[in-house]
């Protein structure tokens, strides 16, 4: 059941995103399209209330239960910016706005990774915090080991993460020495 909440919620994501944007952009009502957007985070609450009645209701704590944590924690992490993100893509692509582009070179770009690394930092704090509140509710240390892994599932994904970001800041990529970016011709090219 559990799973099977997650796939729905992940799609509910994509759906009330794909409906936001549409109201905001296609269809010139940025108010609805707010509103859903919004309303994204009620997805999260639902999961959350499902797997707490599911462990509630005598479910052993599984491997299902662990990755609900996981998907909250990534969502309050890095929902924010995914929306984020889209939202700048869909006005670039159906409103004609400038593409707003992540820094390319340097320790702009470190800095930048830094700033998603910091999502995965919140995701692996919130996945914890959840599941150690799971741990708690089910009381039964035998019962929870399964939970317990999860946990350092998180972490070691946010370590990864963090060596991946700090590799930016000790190899930074240079910017080209005539100033110019690669494949920029090419764009202007096609975009005429």
């Amino acid at each position: 059941m559990i799973v099977a909440l997650i796939i729905a919620c992940e799609i509910g994501f994509w759906v009330l995103l794909a409906a936001g944007l549409a109201f905001r952009y296609l269809l010139r009502m940025p108010r609805t399209g707010l509103a859903l957007l919004l309303c994204e985070p009620v997805l999260e609450v639902v999961l959350l209330v499902a797997t707490a009645w599911d462990l509630k209701n005598g479910a052993e704590p599984d491997w299902t239960h662990g990755l609900a944590a996981l998907y909250i924690g990534y969502t309050v992490g890095h929902g924010h910016r995914t929306v984020k993100w889209l939202d700048g893509h869909a006005a670039h692509r159906l409103d004609g706005r400038p593409l707003i582009r992540p820094p390319r070179y340097g320790p702009a770009r470190a800095r930048h990774e830094t700033r998603v690394w910091l999502g995965t930092l919140i995701a692996a704090a919130v996945a914890t915090a959840l599941l150690q509140l799971a741990i708690w509710y089910v009381g039964d240390s035998s019962r929870v080991t399964s939970l317990e892994s999860w946990r350092s599932t998180a972490w070691r994904a946010a370590g990864i993460h963090g060596l991946i970001a700090l590799t930016y800041w000790l190899w930074p990529k240079k910017a080209p020495a005539d100033g110019a970016e690669p494949g920029a011709a090419d764009r202007e090219r096609v975009g005429r």
